[in-house]
């Protein structure tokens, strides 16, 4: 029989697949260098995106808030006019106030009543004075209930005390001034 060394090309076979291997292991290690390469690329690609997203998020914010302070601001002045403009329409109506409440206060006292003070918070008006006799109080309290600008009198206190040698009533008395009702504007058309 003949006898055949195969160990050389077993060895050539051996060495070839070590070679091919080798060869495939470094193709495979480039082939996932630049697959990680390119996916690191398109990760800090994406991460550098959203950055520059957020920072125009960031600066739009940014400018809405300004707008919102500014809208703000201008509702806090149109809020602080209208509050202006509501004491100026309270002022122009009561303006002549106090000329009906004195020139009631004159039509309404009667003879033998005279008036030491007067004193008006809002609508609420006080009066104290003298008067000849009760009869003259109760009088005034008649002609302010009467009156169309004056309302609800309510005797405080009447007492009798001596002034200048005379026996006279001393009275305190409260009562309201109507307002005049703001117009609507519809009237002067």
């Amino acid at each position: 029989m003949i006898r055949i060394n195969l160990l050389p090309h077993r060895e050539a076979a051996k060495k070839a697949r070590r070679e091919q291997f080798f060869v495939l292991v470094g193709l495979v290690s480039v082939l996932a260098l630049l697959i990680i390469f390119a996916v690191y690329t398109f990760i800090g690609a994406a991460i550098d995106n959203q950055v520059g997203r957020n920072d125009f998020l960031k600066k739009e914010i940014a400018a809405l808030d300004k707008e919102l302070d500014e809208i703000k601001r201008l509702r806090e002045q149109t809020q602080a006019l209208l509050e202006r403009k509501q004491v100026i329409e309270n002022l122009q109506r009561d303006r002549g106030e106090t000329v009906h409440l004195l020139s009631e206060l004159v039509r309404q006292v009667p003879e033998g009543v005279y008036l030491k003070s007067l004193k008006q918070s809002g609508v609420n008006v006080n009066i104290t004075g003298y008067a000849q006799s009760n009869a003259r109080v109760s009088a005034l309290m008649r002609n302010l209930e009467a009156s169309p600008w004056l309302e609800q009198p309510r005797l405080i206190e009447s007492k009798a005390v001596v002034l200048n040698g005379r026996r006279v009533n001393e009275f305190g008395m409260n009562f309201v001034l109507t307002r005049a009702k703001p117009d609507d504007g519809k009237e002067k058309k």
